[in-house]
């Protein structure tokens, strides 16, 4: 059986069942994609899952993020973070650029 080439896969298809806001991060398993544009419920939109996005993160004391560092998304605190939580947390990919204990975001690249 052969493989057959579909797309360079930068998005893909993606039909929510609640409305999806521009911006949202979607888990689908082990799988994280970004919402570019809202997406209606049962609508056929699409998800990012290649890119570089400023993801929330947790600020304060002790929350800087240094690039290089691989970092998870947190689905219940809806935030990045650098630690998996023994699986609990979906990879998101390499961070591109320092964040700060004050800053509140943190640039990533997108790699699954």
């Amino acid at each position: 059986m052969s493989v057959t080439f579909v797309h360079e896969g930068n998005s893909i298809d993606y039909t929510p069942s609640a409305d999806v806001a521009a911006g949202e991060v979607v888990v689908q398993g082990d799988l994280i994609g970004v919402a570019k544009t809202p997406i209606a419920a049962d609508k056929l939109g699409a998800l990012a899952v290649t890119g570089v996005f400023d993801f929330p993160k947790a600020a304060g004391g002790g929350t800087a993020i240094t690039a290089g560092t691989t970092v998870y998304w947190d689905e219940a605190d809806e935030e990045a973070k650098a630690d998996s939580e023994t699986g609990d947390n979906k990879l998101i990919g390499k961070v591109v650029q320092d964040a700060a204990d004050a800053d509140t975001t943190v640039r990533a690249r997108l790699s699954q």
